[in-house]
């Protein structure tokens, strides 16, 4: 298991709790792990946090990321999401995080959203998923392969900032769902996604085309 998807132990977690201060774990905290892209829509969860303010105004933004080196647009991007959020001690905009810190961040939110406009398969939101922590995610790419929509999370059209701030407000008002959620979600990738599951099914496939073949 890599560092950002292993166990951590209660004392682990509570020096990565340390590490991420000034956000603060005794209020609701909703975040978004991505590199700064313009794909990946920090701005349009930027929007989606402040609509679920006027429900949770305690509520805090942590958006954690990072950008090749070479990469001029990602640091272009991730100076106009800085600035956007200045003003707003709530909002925390991160970088460059080791993996073991966001792990802990992952497991510590109380929500994870990832509002991509374009998406592959979307690896962190299984990531998210895997930690318990239920989601709102954008219907792009292989996001709703992984999420089952009001099951362990909710999925919103890419361009519904609104509609996910008002799902945010929908899982931080209800500790039952959100608990559910996060069960629901761990037991969604352990069938579909690990390794074993991923194994068996080739399995049966060599089984089956030996079967034709006899």
């Amino acid at each position: 298991m890599t560092e950002k998807n292993r166990s951590l132990e209660d004392e682990e977690l509570a020096a990565e709790r340390d590490r991420l201060e000034p956000l603060s774990f005794d209020a609701p905290v909703v975040t978004q792990v991505s590199r700064f892209d313009p794909w990946k829509d920090q701005f349009g969860t930027l929007e989606a946090y402040r609509t679920a303010t006027e429900e949770v105004p305690e509520l805090q933004l942590a958006l954690a990321g990072g950008m090749a080196g070479d990469d001029p647009e990602g640091l272009e991007l991730y100076e106009q999401v800085a600035e956007n959020a200045v003003g707003d001690p709530d909002v925390h905009v991160l970088t460059d995080l080791p993996d073991t810190t966001i792990n802990a961040l992952q497991r510590l939110s109380d929500v994870v959203v990832q509002k991509s406009l374009r998406e592959g398969f979307g690896l962190v939101v299984s990531e998210a998923l895997w930690k318990r922590t239920p989601v709102v995610d954008s219907t792009v790419g292989g996001i709703p392969l992984q999420v089952e929509d009001d099951r362990n999370g909710y999925l919103v059209d890419p361009d519904d900032a609104t509609g996910a701030g008002d799902r945010i407000v929908d899982l931080l008002g209800d500790d039952r769902r959100r608990r559910t959620f996060g069960d629901n979600a761990r037991e969604h990738v352990r069938e579909r996604f690990l390794l074993p599951r991923q194994l068996g099914d080739l399995l049966e496939i060599f089984v089956a085309e030996a079967t034709l073949e006899s």
